[in-house]
């Protein structure tokens, strides 16, 4: 079985290697809780105007759904390893439309980076790329 990762920590986006759909931030910051298989996330995304938007949300890595209230829609998420990347994937109504994330993350070598890339869904090609605190 592989090494699973551990993304236990405090992190900010370096929004210059990071790729981001819509409006680029001012910040990004996330504190993460991990202990498998149980993954917590507060995330604040300081728009460029200074406003802060907060954020949070829970995952299991067993593959169950999970119900989280995320800005006030209802996102139903599965998580999974695929290989030493964490695989979370959720359904959200938004708007009257039917969004669908797969959200990849991994971590580097040296524990310092958390990449988190959107492959094959509503925000394909974005990636954030956070440095450890």
């Amino acid at each position: 079985m592989p090494i699973r990762a551990d993304f236990t920590g405090t992190w900010t986006a370096d929004l210059v290697a990071s790729r981001l759909r819509g409006q680029l931030p001012g910040e990004i910051i996330a504190s993460v809780v991990h202990s498998e298989p149980d993954l917590h996330v507060d995330m604040t995304i300081v728009a460029a105007d200074g406003e802060p938007t907060h954020l949070a949300f829970d995952a299991r890595s067993t593959g169950d759904p999970i119900v989280n209230t995320v800005l006030g829609g209802e996102w139903i998420s599965r998580s999974r390893w695929v290989g030493h990347e964490l695989l979370i994937e959720s359904e959200v109504s938004h708007q009257g439309r039917q969004l669908r994330f797969r959200d990849y993350w991994s971590l580097s070598e040296d524990g310092r980076r958390l990449t988190m890339e959107h492959r094959d869904d509503d925000l394909a090609g974005q990636v954030t790329v956070l440095e450890r605190i």
